[in-house]
């Protein structure tokens, strides 16, 4: 075949842009009695990454900042009053259906008991254990930045 004649409207590529979606994540630390250091981490209960592990958090709402919705999330999800202290990192993650635009913040508890109203599960987990949970592709990211804080 002769590439010389064919021309840009013979190779129509149709793209669709994938939906944006931007959201906040809590990174929250704690040490164990021992010195040990931990990180939480929660299970979802539902829809297409039902069963993954996650770092908890969701959508930025109209009108928030990212630190608001952290902490709003986290509100709403675990019944635990949060400060987001510093942003550790920004997640760029193309998923099938969406792009995932995930700012983490590393967190402390204000109050509250990390009581599961959305979630599967929860655990803390050190860091020979991060890898013993099935994360989420975006969330697998994430584990990178937490090298440092281990």
């Amino acid at each position: 075949m002769n590439n010389a004649n064919i021309t840009k409207n013979d190779c129509k590529i149709q793209t669709t842009p994938l939906k944006q979606i931007h959201v906040s994540a809590a990174v929250i630390f704690r040490t164990a009695a021992g010195g040990e250091k931990l990180v939480f981490a929660t299970q979802r209960g539902y829809g297409e990454w039902k069963d993954w592990w996650e770092f908890p958090g969701g959508k930025i709402e109209d009108g928030e900042s990212a630190e608001q919705a952290v902490v709003r999330e986290i509100r709403e999800e675990l019944a635990t009053e949060i400060r987001a202290e510093r942003k550790l990192c920004t997640v760029e993650y193309d998923y099938p259906a969406f792009h995932l635009t995930m700012e983490c913040f590393l967190c402390s508890i204000v109050s509250g008991k990390l009581t599961l109203l959305e979630h599967e599960n929860a655990a803390w987990l050190s860091e020979e254990k991060l890898k013993s949970v099935k994360w989420l592709p975006a969330d697998v990211e994430v584990l990178e930045n937490l090298k440092e804080l281990f």
